[in-house]
């Protein structure tokens, strides 16, 4: 049976008109992402059968190009679509720290944090550099590592800052194993640019570890 078929109450898209797209399944919201199904498989039981494939929503939207257009319904014209979809989500969360408020909502920054660095293959170090009054200034991956470690420079990361004329600073790196915990290399080397920083009064906020889940925060923590 064709999702037109079904009753206007169980049809994904008039569900997300009706109760908003929290109430929707992973399944029904890739649905419709994907319009239509294959023979003899509507875009629902599609959508299911990929999750499956992909091991949930994560893993198909980190999918490389090659991977996903093998899946059975998916092609060229999805994946530029998907990865169109993926890149406006993070310029939204990019623009919601950029409107010149101060940061107030550790949330805020933690989601966005997540989005730009959850699926990075490889571990990478970012700064986020913000003004006195805690407004963000700039965002920058500064070194990039294996799958298990980066190189941090402190004199690199205190030049950046003084670049962007920041007077505080918020450090993020990946986990691309997953777990979020710190080591003990993590810790010393996040005491270590704090104490560089200090030097030229540029305050360190927060150091963030994202992994597959919330991740992990050093203020938080109480590491700092």
């Amino acid at each position: 049976m064709a999702i037109t078929d079904w009753p206007s109450e169980q049809r994904p898209r008039e569900r997300l008109l009706r109760e908003g797209p929290q109430a929707l399944s992973d399944a029904e919201l890739l649905a419709i992402f994907l319009r239509t199904g294959v023979k003899g498989r509507t875009a629902v039981d599609l959508a299911h059968e990929l999750l499956a494939r992909f091991q949930g929503l994560r893993g198909l939207l980190a999918a490389d190009r090659r991977s996903f257009c093998a899946a059975m319904g998916l092609g060229d014209a999805k994946y530029a679509q998907l990865q169109a979809v993926l890149e406006m989500s993070r310029r939204y969360l990019a623009e919601e720290l950029q409107r010149g408020d101060p940061l107030t909502s550790p949330t805020q920054v933690r989601r966005f944090l997540i989005a730009q660095l959850r699926d990075e293959p490889r571990e990478v170090f970012a700064c986020l550099f913000l003004d006195t009054r805690h407004r963000v200034i700039a965002f920058e991956r500064l070194f990039h590592g294996t799958l298990d470690g980066a190189s941090i420079h402190p004199r690199e990361v205190l030049c950046r800052a003084l670049d962007q004329g920041a007077a505080a600073i918020i450090f993020a790196h990946n986990h691309p194993s997953g777990v979020a915990e710190p080591s003990r290399a993590d810790i010393q080397v996040t005491q270590r640019l704090k104490t560089a920083l200090e030097l030229v009064d540029i305050r360190v906020l927060d150091h963030f570890i994202v992994g597959d889940g919330e991740g992990c925060s050093f203020a938080e923590r109480g590491l700092l």
